[in-house]
């Protein structure tokens, strides 16, 4: 299966992710990964990314598209692949399909993770962390024994910079504004399913796999 995930920052995504590439033996494919292991590896890609991350500028579509596509040629994606952090606008869609087009692959299922607003604020501006052993908590889901103390080590137990709630309202107006046309652009391929992100996490991925199961067996009988 060749799966495209969505969902806001906070939505729960990595976790998701990470369940379903297990659970259907899949690589998960993060965009930021990719860039931090071309940038290691002094690829001819990721030199030409860190020129623009270094100059705090957006890494190009088209950067970025070929550092995907690079990705997309090993061994690994031969029976699938589940993507996230891409794409991120339509351009990139577009670009993606295309790619698979000219291997007579598609795009099989796109999966938004949905949650509201309200809910992702409580969890990333409620979010701690050990200034000193990286420790993680939540003022409210799991918090710390002494307040401001980190249960392992001691430490000091913060909130990260991008964790503040205007921060975190500006990430989310900034994933409106780019992924509404792709929500548009999947959904008009027939190929967007909206999960309900919200509650335990083991409910969310059973939600995740009865989409996933119901296409297979759509798919089974096409």
């Amino acid at each position: 299966m060749k799966i495209v995930l969505l969902g806001p920052p906070g939505a729960g995504k990595g976790t998701q992710a990470k369940f379903i590439s297990e659970k259907y033996s899949i690589p998960h494919i993060s965009t930021g990964d990719i860039f931090r292991k071309n940038i290691a590896e002094k690829t001819q890609l990721g030199l030409k990314a860190k020129s623009y991350l270094d100059a705090g500028k957006l890494v190009p579509d088209e950067v970025t598209i070929d550092i995907v596509k690079d990705r997309l040629g090993n061994e690994d994606c031969k029976n699938g692949f589940l993507l996230d952090g891409f794409p991120r606008t339509v351009t990139q869609a577009e670009a993606l399909d295309l790619f698979l087009d000219n291997k007579d692959q598609k795009i099989d299922t796109t999966l938004l993770i949905d949650v509201p607003k309200e809910s992702i604020l409580e969890r990333m501006t409620g979010r701690r962390v050990c200034s000193s052993c990286g420790a993680s908590y939540h003022v409210k889901f799991n918090p710390t024994k002494v307040n401001g103390k980190c249960d392992i080590c001691g430490g000091d137990v913060v909130q990260r910079k991008d964790d503040t709630e205007v921060t975190v309202k500006d990430r989310l107006n900034i994933y409106d504004e780019q992924t509404q046309p792709l929500i548009g652009y999947y959904k008009k391929q027939n190929k967007l399913s909206t999960i309900n992100g919200t509650g335990d996490i083991n409910e969310v991925f059973k939600r995740v796999k009865i989409s996933l199961e119901a296409y297979l067996d759509d798919n089974n009988k096409n």
